[in-house]
This record gives C-alpha cells, sequence and structure tokens, in this order.
C-alpha cells in the first residue's frame, strides 16, 4: 500500500511517500523550488518520492493531509471574533487566505494530483508530528511528545506509541502553549 502525505499552505511544504508503513522518500519543496519556507503545493517534493519509489500518482492508495483544515479554521474564526475589535485587521488577511485555498484543501489535492477526493484523508495536526517521530524511530514502543505553537486546537500532547497504535494521553489545548 502507498500512501503520500502531504503538508503545505502554511509554512515548509513538504511530501512523504510511505509503502506499506515504512518511508520511501521525504522531502520540503524549498529544496527544489530554492524559495525558503516555500508553502506552496509541494509538486516537486512529490515528484521526487514518487520517482524514488518508481511510481506514479496512479498507484497511490492515499494520500493524507497533515491536519484537518476545518477544526483549524473554526479556531481561526472563533479567537479572532472573540478579540473584536483589535483583530480586525488581521481577521481580514486571515480570511483571503483561508478562502482562497485553505478552505478547500480536499478538492485543491484531488485537482493537484489527478486523484478522486475519496482518497484524501486528514489527520489531526499533533498526530501528524507524532506519527513523524514514532514510526520511523525504529522503536517499537515509545513514550511521545509533541509542543508547537498551536494545530487545530492543541498545542501539545503526550502519549504511548506502541506497534502501529498512537494514543494521546493528554493535551494542552489553544491559547495555552509552550511552543
Amino acid at each position: 500500500m502507498y500512501i503520500l502525505g502531504i503538508s503545505c499552505f502554511y509554512h515548509e511544504s513538504a511530501a512523504c511517500l510511505l509503502k506499506d508503513g515504512k518511508v520511501v522518500a521525504a522531502s520540503e519543496e524549498e529544496r527544489f523550488s530554492r524559495k525558503k519556507h516555500d508553502a506552496e503545493f509541494p509538486k516537486l517534493a512529490i515528484a521526487f518520492c514518487l520517482r524514488q519509489a518508481g511510481i506514479s500518482v496512479k498507484d497511490l492508495d492515499y494520500v493524507v493531509f497533515y491536519e484537518k483544515p476545518y477544526w483549524k479554521f473554526q479556531r481561526i474564526l472563533l479567537s479572532t471574533l472573540a478579540a473584536y475589535p483589535s483583530a480586525v485587521t488581521l481577521f481580514a488577511k486571515a480570511m483571503v487566505a483561508w478562502f482562497s485555498e485553505k478552505l478547500w484543501v480536499r478538492s485543491n489535492l484531488a485537482y493537484e494530483l489527478a486523484v478522486a477526493s475519496e482518497k484524501i484523508l486528514f489527520v489531526p495536526h499533533h498526530i501528524s508530528h507524532a506519527a513523524a517521530s514514532f514510526y520511523p524511530s525504529g522503536f517499537e514502543k515509545s513514550a511521545i511528545l509533541t509542543l508547537d505553537g498551536v494545530g487545530e486546537w492543541t498545542s501539545g500532547t503526550y502519549g504511548i506509541g506502541n506497534d502501529k497504535d498512537i494514543t494521546l494521553l493528554r493535551e494542552m489545548r489553544f491559547p495555552h502553549s509552550l511552543g
């Protein structure tokens, strides 16, 4: 089974290709585009990953996006409205970005990759962080800690990775953050 993981439209867009749960190839888009912190759709990184495996987009079983955009949009909408009127300028900028591409991630990915939208899945942001560290670690069982500014609503988690399962035991939620 081939799964293509994608991160884009925020910062440091990237792609990672898994075959039967093992990393085959991964790269950030900026390595090819030469644009520092490139946030665009990672077409060159995806092409690299597919080339490394000797497959095409048609061979992909799933495409997985690194966060749940609607959950994140809800947080941005509610938090900027709660800060009214001081956040009016920020709100306007955020809405331009969200309505131009971020709310339409599924259809954008389906279009860019020419895959059926049913093949596109979304994973909570901190599960993506946990998986990115635990699965390639080589450990069968491990403690997991994720910390960043904020994902959808979560800014930190701890949990356990055991074989192929990740269980998050506790989370720290926005607006609290160590990142």
